[in-house]
């Protein structure tokens, strides 16, 4: 939930504190489907300026930049209206599996050519959120294409996806997604990140009530709920590939992206806490965020001690994988449609650059795959068949 007064999004009539977020809500879908085209514009142009040379914190800011770019030129006209970022630009390189993205005073990070390179980024626009990551290699074009473990690593972490997707079905159970998730990587010789999380979509809720895990630990295998998925639901499906072990670890690498925690209330003390959780509050609302976007970065970092140490933020922390290992990163935004699902968010895979020589083995699968994201009506297969048995 955000704030009291971004409570209602495009009026201060009573009467739109009854309005419907729901997908059956025509004015909904539009909100998500204009916050997916500025995700995709966003990641697009972020993807455009990795190549050698280029420094980390710099592409953050293309991506957050270009966000409030956009997103500053839509709905000017309503009031008590929020929209800007959902999830901080993030890139995360090799075995960086997530959440990095650095203070302006930290040592610059800087590409080099064939380093695997993830962006993650989100966008909401009165609060309805679209978030999208793709995976790259550093310098690959269709002149220097990328094959042998990486392209089999970036192929069968976006089928992954794919399959991940297709399987996002009314009355589907999540246990039997992680399954196929987990399935897949398997085919291609790979290990799920454990315990990452796909999460259900809700009005300023980035991590909502049902989740989908992935390669669940013994401690986590009874701590998601199983559920069901239902028409007009909205998800991130976020799916993270391992060439190793797929153990993430803490490394002690400072975390920049936090969230608040609507749970929990706590006087705070210091002055630079209440301060900055205030700009927190009055900035970012309800969405996860990067001390990056703050001016005075020592006070930021004052701040957030003591909001972090009492729950009032939680914190996204930079995970790694073993060195040496390399891991890989597709996440797209899917709204469950009575005619279908609509995959509004996150990019296609290139195929003429990253060729591996591997696939889905599994015959059910194979099958999802193929699957069509909006099944076709019964009177379109028929003329469908009827065509092809005239050819």
């Amino acid at each position: 939930m955000v704030r009291k007064d971004s409570e209602s999004s495009c009026s201060s009539d009573d009467s739109h504190n009854h309005e419907d977020h729901t997908l059956a809500n025509d004015a909904v879908v539009t909100k998500y489907q204009v916050a997916a085209e500025i995700t995709n514009a966003v990641l697009k142009e972020v993807i455009a300026n990795i190549k050698e040379g280029a420094v980390v914190g710099d592409l953050c800011d293309i991506g957050d930049k270009m966000i409030l770019e956009r997103t500053g030129k839509l709905y000017k006209k309503e009031k008590n209206f929020t929209k800007g970022i959902a999830m901080p630009t993030c890139i995360s390189v090799d075995n960086v599996i997530c959440h990095f993205t650095p203070l302006k005073s930290e040592a610059p990070v800087v590409l080099k050519n064939g380093q695997v390179v993830k962006i993650d980024l989100g966008v909401h626009i009165d609060g309805f959120i679209a978030t999208a990551a793709h995976t790259v290699v550093v310098g690959a074009s269709k002149d220097n294409k990328v094959t042998g473990k990486i392209a089999d690593l970036l192929r069968g972490t976006y089928d992954g996806l794919e399959i991940a997707i297709r399987s996002l079905r009314p009355e589907a159970s999540n246990n039997d997604i992680t399954k196929n998730i987990d399935k897949t990587a398997a085919d291609f010789g790979l290990t799920p990140i454990e315990n990452m999380l796909s999460h259900q979509l809700e009005r300023n809720v980035i991590d909502g009530e049902k989740k989908i895990i992935q390669n669940s630990g013994e401690k986590q295998k009874g701590e998601v709920e199983k559920v069901t998925i239902d028409k007009h639901e909205a998800y991130a499906i976020d799916i993270l590939f391992s060439t190793g072990k797929g153990q993430p670890k803490d490394m002690d690498t400072r975390t920049t992206v936090y969230k608040k925690n609507e749970s929990v209330s706590y006087q705070l003390k210091m002055k630079a806490s209440r301060v900055f959780f205030s700009d927190v509050n009055k900035q970012h609302g309800p969405m996860p965020f990067s001390l990056r976007s703050f001016e005075e970065e020592v006070k930021a970092k004052m701040g957030v001690v003591e909001c972090e140490k009492y729950g009032l933020l939680t914190p996204y922390p930079v995970l790694y994988e073993k060195e040496g290992d390399f891991v890989a990163q597709f996440k797209a935004t899917v709204l469950v449609m009575p005619n279908g699902l609509l995959k509004i968010a996150g990019l296609p895979f290139d195929s003429d650059v990253y060729q591996s020589e591997r696939s889905v083995q599994d015959k059910d699968l194979q099958t999802v795959l193929k699957s069509a994201l909006k099944p076709k009506k019964k009177k379109e297969a028929k003329k469908e068949e009827t065509a092809a048995k005239k050819a």
